[in-house]
């Protein structure tokens, strides 16, 4: 008998507020029914408030049934509180996973953040004002945790779970004057070397629904952008 496929539900940028218990609850119910794990790829409050990843907690404890992952976005950030977000969000049953990994159903799935920086031969460098050196750390220290989230995992199929996108091909539809700050090619180097299957991220409102990045063509290797969107993925 052939084994069943996962199917991965993901959605992004869900930016709850201090009202917004019940917007996603039809949505969280129709997922539980149709697929077998649910991402949420950052900025999933507002202004990074535990008030508003309770009202987020309350849809999901409500309505969601199936195995949950998460990562922060930027906005969770907003309020310097975001290990208390993810705590809210831990208690309630969501593996919140800042460069961590974890196995599902013989799936390894890596996630963190992530942070800007720009791509290729554009991106950002490490040169000048301290202020730009702590900007490239910062992204460059996504990735290498992201790098080491990827090392723990024995599995055959990996997935990776970020905010911030690794590739620019999937920001078609931003202003190009905002790229820099809605991903960076760090992130794609440990993607691209440790084989992983998917990846699955937001932040980029107006960005491609899916794209496969043309330096890491595989068999079943895609770039999946999941902003304010119900979407899914099946293997």
């Amino acid at each position: 008998m052939a084994e069943r496929p996962l199917r991965i539900a993901a959605t992004a940028d869900l930016h709850y507020a201090k009202h917004s218990r019940g917007t996603l609850h039809e949505a969280f119910a129709e997922i539980s029914e149709s697929a077998d794990m649910l991402l949420l790829c950052g900025d999933l409050t507002d202004y990074g408030l535990p008030e508003e990843a309770e009202e987020l907690v309350a849809d999901i404890r409500a309505a969601v049934r199936i195995p949950t992952l998460g990562v922060l976005g930027n906005h969770d950030f907003e309020s310097s509180q975001p290990e208390l977000v993810s705590k809210v969000l831990d208690e309630a049953g969501v593996t919140m996973l800042n460069g961590e990994a974890i196995e599902i159903a013989g799936v390894g799935f890596a996630g963190i953040c992530g942070f800007g920086g720009g791509f290729g031969r554009r991106m950002l460098n490490a040169w000048g004002e301290p202020l730009i050196k702590q900007f490239v750390q910062e992204s460059i220290s996504h990735a290498v945790r992201l790098e080491q989230a990827l090392a723990k995992l024995q599995t055959e199929k990996r997935i990776v779970v970020l905010h911030y996108s690794p590739i620019r091909e999937t920001l078609q539809g931003e202003d190009p004057e905002i790229y820099a700050f809605l991903g960076s090619s760090r992130l794609e180097e440990p993607i691209n070397r440790f084989k992983v299957n998917a990846v699955f991220h937001g932040h980029a409102h107006n960005g491609l629904l899916l794209m496969e990045s043309a330096s890491a063509r595989r068999a079943a290797a895609g770039i999946f952008l999941y902003s304010r969107l119900k979407c899914g993925f099946k293997w």
